[in-house]
């Protein structure tokens, strides 16, 4: 049995023999010297000092931990190999709030670390219900609408991208109703499910291809949003789509100049198969806006001009209204996560132009060209019923490639807390 060693924090400075460490050790345990400025910041980059030392077991003890500072050094303590054991310091009701934070996050960074060989869209799509439901029971009721069935229901998006793999795309279809059969649906939530993308035609190199497991980010972010709001005693009615799918090479694979004509009657030229992910969302954003929900949020890690404009620290927020953005933004702040707003205006939905089709799904040009991250927000917009708020959250921070100063290699799960605070407030 590890044993598990006492943490604490501190505002002094460590004794004069630890030079300017900000951890310093007794015979007690650990002790975290917090200097001013970012002390959350501080505290993570401290955890992973630890688990890189090998340290598996802590207790967080003293006054100094709050909530956030506990979160912070979970989040640097985890790592792909193990979900963290820590015993929380607190009032109950914080350690149960954080036993929920981590069992959600780790559900997530599990499906986002897990091997695409291991998850397919089937897969990804069954443990989600499977999970929301062990925490819902009879309130949680779901459908899955698999294969060639996608044509039925005018899913033309997941259909087209998931085809050309011999395992079949899937949109999860999930209904949590505290309320009753008739209640209105308060929030729909939309995650892209890319179990593994491989670019398609428009092929990936092979250093940009090895985290592609991590495609599916939206969609474990969003399930464990919904699972942890559940957990806190959500009273609200909220549906789930995830819009599942292998994007991979074959002779059914959909290829570039392909035309898709969605359910609402827009067409779409294919000229990027690497641009995939606002495909399925496409499908998923016209069944939440069916559910009459007055709003809609969604997550994807859906481009890289994202990454290259908020970094890898901050999640990229979109939305048509600037007062749905600074809530999002408050929300943020009071998990203690980092959203940004970029641009998003009517006229982002034609910017990528066709003379084919009503529009193209990019440009034909590398990372889709200027404006990439709001240009994919724009064609999203087409898919959203207008008279609703709307959020789109571009994951710019939900993995890291490789291991640094704050994060261990994979999944680190940013995002999950402000969804889950987005849908418990409103």
């Amino acid at each position: 049995m590890t044993s598990s060693m006492k943490i604490t924090l501190t505002k002094t400075t460590a004794d004069a023999h630890w030079g300017k460490a900000d951890i310093s050790y007794n015979s007690e345990g650990a002790s975290i010297h917090l200097n001013g400025g970012d002390e959350l910041r501080q505290v993570q980059q401290a955890a992973r000092k630890m688990r890189s030392q090998g340290l598996e077991s802590v207790s967080l003890i003293g006054d100094l931990w709050d909530i956030h500072s506990q979160w912070a050094f979970a989040q640097g303590f985890a790592t792909a190999k193990q979900i963290p054991l820590i015993t929380w310091a607190g009032t109950e009701a914080e350690q149960q709030r954080l036993t929920d934070q981590l069992a959600s996050a780790s559900f997530a960074r599990h499906l986002i670390n897990e091997t695409p060989e291991n998850l397919s869209p089937m897969s990804l799509a069954t443990q989600a219900a499977k999970w929301l439901s062990d925490i819902g029971g009879d309130k949680v009721s779901y459908r899955i609408i698999e294969g060639e069935a996608l044509l039925e229901h005018q899913w033309i998006g997941i259909h087209a991208v998931g085809r050309g793999s011999e395992r079949p795309p899937a949109l999860l279809e999930l209904d949590f109703n505290p309320l009753g059969e008739d209640a209105p649906v308060a929030v729909s939530l939309v995650g892209k499910g890319i179990t593994f993308d491989s670019g398609g035609y428009s092929i990936k190199a092979s250093e940009g291809m090895l985290g592609m497991k991590c495609d599916m980010g939206g969609a474990a972010t969003v399930t464990a949003a919904l699972g942890l709001a559940m957990k806190s005693g959500l009273n609200k009615r909220v549906k789930l789509f995830l819009c599942c799918a292998e994007n991979l090479i074959s002779g059914h694979a959909y290829k570039l100049g392909d035309i898709l004509t969605y359910k609402n009657g827009v067409t779409v030229e294919v000229v990027n198969t690497d641009a995939e992910g606002r495909l399925v969302l496409a499908d998923g954003l016209q069944a939440a806006s069916e559910t009459g929900a007055p709003l809609i949020i969604d997550a994807a890690t859906l481009t890289g001009a994202a990454v290259m404009a908020v970094g890898t620290n901050y999640n990229a927020i979109f939305s048509p209204s600037s007062e749905l953005l600074a809530h999002t933004q408050t929300k943020a702040a009071e998990v203690a996560e980092r959203v940004w707003p970029l641009p998003l205006e009517p006229w982002h939905q034609d910017m990528c132009p066709s003379a084919y089709a009503d529009t193209a799904n990019s440009r034909p040009m590398k990372g889709g060209g200027a404006g990439g991250a709001s240009n994919a927000a724009g064609f999203l917009a087409r898919f959203v019923r207008p008279d609703v708020q709307w959020l789109h959250m571009d994951l710019a921070s939900a993995f890291a490639d490789s291991a640094n100063e704050l994060w261990a290699a994979g999944a680190t799960t940013h995002g999950v807390l402000t969804i889950a605070n987005l849908i418990e407030s409103e």
